[in-house]
């Protein structure tokens, strides 16, 4: 006679079921600070965003202490780091070497994918409601020091500012996805923009399409309260190119790339 071993019902049940992309989510977010270089990352994230306030309490006109500067200055710490971490979360798995192990557990890669894209989308709101909640801080300060301190501030700047930093980390994300290297991918997305942006306001020819293909160029108007429809429409077309496009072509890399 012959047995046969089956696992009971409930735990059979339980190792079927996908683990839940909240969880996958949180998880990513803990990864974020679990590495040294992500934690430092983080604590430079917070330590530069408080020094934008410092240097402006510090050195800048009475006029400019308004909640709109301290919030304007103190998001472009994040929206020039913040996209490092999204690269660093992307290139994590195969720099780390451990891609084994993560898709042995959750096999479906799509599902991490999606995880360290919300996990990314997070850490940009986060990082736009810690900026708000310090500029307040610093334009009490400031009112104190005998500033302006205006609380004025266009409720489209706070939109437009989110859409910044979301902007930023995808596009890390992206170039992350698509080369799973960290310094390499670091370095590309540092300098490959930045010198489109060159060639852009150099030669003539390249004038036209710069403005609708450098997300640099079409990206300031963030800055500025009541984006015009035209605006929208070229950060719409840049974001394709240097947002949506790579993170479509990493996905498809990290979903095909083999495990060694």
């Amino acid at each position: 006679m012959t047995a046969v071993l089956t696992a009971p019902p409930a735990i059979a049940e339980q190792t079927a079921r996908p683990v839940p992309l909240t969880r996958l989510t949180l998880v990513e977010l803990r990864k974020l600070g679990d590495t040294r270089a992500g934690m430092w990352l983080l604590i430079l994230i917070g330590l530069t965003t408080v020094g934008t306030s410092a240097v402006m309490l510090g050195w800048s006109p009475d006029e400019e202490l308004t909640l709109r500067g301290f919030f304007e200055f103190g998001l472009l710490p994040s929206a020039v780091l913040l996209p490092v971490l999204g690269i660093l979360s992307m290139t994590s798995e195969w720099s780390q070497r451990t891609a084994l192990t993560t898709f042995t557990l959750v096999p479906g890669r799509i599902r991490v994918v999606a995880a360290k894209l919300a996990a990314g989308l997070l850490i940009a709101i986060a990082s736009t409601a810690a900026t708000l909640a310090l500029s307040a801080a610093a334009n009490l300060l400031g009112g104190a020091l005998g500033g302006d301190a205006t609380w004025r501030l266009d409720g489209s700047l706070l939109w437009q500012g989110l859409l910044m930093q979301v902007i930023a980390v995808l596009m890390g994300m992206g170039f992350g996805a698509v080369l799973l290297n960290s310094p390499l991918a670091i370095v590309t997305y540092l300098v490959l923009p930045m010198l489109w942006t060159v060639l852009g306001g150099t030669i003539k020819a390249l004038g036209t399409a710069a403005k609708w293909l450098d997300v640099n160029v079409t990206s300031a108007a963030l800055a500025e309260p009541g984006m015009t429809g035209e605006e929208y429409g070229r950060l719409a077309v840049s974001c394709l190119v240097w947002v949506l496009l790579p993170l479509a072509a990493g996905t498809w890399r990290v979903l095909k790339r083999e495990v060694s």
